[in-house]
């Protein structure tokens, strides 16, 4: 069985390989910068929408980051109509409540607002509002037959990278079982990378979006589907991690780190929408899904344990990363310079108060995450060490508390 099991996730890396070539080369027209809120909107009016809809969530709107948006959005005499219900980890249900909310409003653009659930939310309502029926028929890749309406990012977070990606993920609200929705139509036309955004967030909440990006760059570059071009755009983004998002966690008023912070977070979406992830996100998701640990937390408690996993086929990868984030000896060999790169993530993890277990995981759960997660990954992404079932529960036994 086990046999039968590699041997699909071989023709499987195989069709990835092909497929990723076959993307099409877009980004979204980016502002970057204090006034991108404003040119966004601005940007916006010159397609002349009947009304935009806001995607975002309460917590947003209750910070007045939504008002600032809306004012920007007023001041360039654009109409608009916000729908709040996101929560984290949306669902099928909130995608079709603010379909319909919207739809009644007369909107015909999307504005995602938030973080990486109210950029999830927007991308699918988006793509629900032209292609009518049940939203749960959009799961799965290219699904989508009708182009989605105009749909414009503005993140509040820098993490997910959802601005710059073509993927979107939408839970069950019953089972909680998270959904893929794949497909090029999702990618924005424009985004704007504002870090005055972003300068309220919590420590805690910048030191788990930042690990998100970083586990994108890092899934990016060890994936088989890795190129020269999504290492370019893994490497810019773990360039500035390293160094910039300690001074974001300690200082979250730094802009200059909010703003580097940002654009490490775009371009690690660059990077990993073109080549998908790894074991991490697989195992992140089924905490989540499991305890609700919020995605960027559980990608960076599982994210060294996979790297130690991986080691052993992945070192000359891992090296060259050490590089970018200026960790080891040049002189050293491809082994020892990989360690020191997953040393660095530990201790990169560490100063910005990352715990390193799980308090949430029970051991009588690992066997069911450990079997939920290969089949996700195994099926999905090209990971560079094929992991079995047994070598999957003695990772998670490690995250333990």
């Amino acid at each position: 069985m086990s046999a039968a099991k590699r041997f699909l996730h071989d023709r499987f890396v195989g069709i990835a390989k092909v497929v990723s070539k076959l993307l099409p080369d877009r980004t979204p027209v980016t502002f970057v910068g204090s006034e991108a809120t404003r040119e966004l909107c601005e940007a916006i009016a010159q397609s002349r929408p009947a009304c935009v809809g806001i995607v975002t969530d309460e917590g947003l709107v209750s910070l007045g980051v939504v008002e600032r948006v809306t004012a920007a959005l007023d001041a360039a005499g654009v109409r608009h109509a916000t729908y709040s219900g996101v929560l984290p980890d949306p669902t099928f249900t909130q995608v079709e409540e603010g379909r319909d909310q919207l739809l009644a409003a007369g909107c015909d653009a999307i504005l995602a607002v938030g973080g990486g659930s109210p950029m999830d939310a927007a991308k699918v309502i988006a793509a629900a509002a032209t292609n009518p029926g049940p939203v749960r028929k959009l799961e799965g890749r290219m699904k989508i037959k009708q182009a989605p309406l105009p749909l414009y990012a503005l993140p509040t977070t820098a993490g997910t990278g959802s601005e710059a990606t073509l993927a979107a993920v939408v839970s069950d609200a019953e089972t909680h079982t998270k959904y893929f929705v794949l497909d090029p139509k999702l990618l924005p036309l424009m985004a704007g990378l504002d870090p005055t955004l972003m300068l309220g967030l919590p420590p805690h909440v910048t030191a788990a979006t930042g690990m998100d990006a970083l586990t994108h760059a890092i899934e990016s570059v060890l994936a088989k589907t890795s190129t020269r071009e999504t290492e370019s755009f893994a490497e810019a983004a773990i360039r500035r991690i390293f160094p910039d998002l300690p001074r974001a966690h300690a200082q979250g008023d730094d802009l200059e780190a909010r703003k580097s912070m940002s654009l490490a977070a775009y371009y690690a979406g660059l990077a990993f929408t073109r080549t998908s992830v790894g074991y991490v996100h697989a195992i992140a998701h089924n905490f989540g899904a499991y305890y609700g640990t919020p995605h960027g937390l559980a990608n960076a408690i599982a994210l060294p344990h996979v790297l130690d996993y991986s080691l052993v086929e992945a070192a000359p990868r891992m090296a060259l990363m050490a590089e970018w984030a200026g960790v080891g000896d040049p002189a050293a060999s491809e082994t020892e310079r990989a360690q020191a790169f997953i040393a660095a993530v530990r201790e990169l993890s560490g100063k910005i108060q990352i715990p390193t277990t799980l308090d949430a995981l029970q051991r009588a759960d690992i066997p069911s995450i450990a079997t939920k997660a290969l089949a996700e990954a195994h099926m999905n992404y090209p990971v560079p060490r094929y992991m079995e079932q047994a070598d999957c529960e003695a990772l998670l036994e490690n995250v333990l508390a």
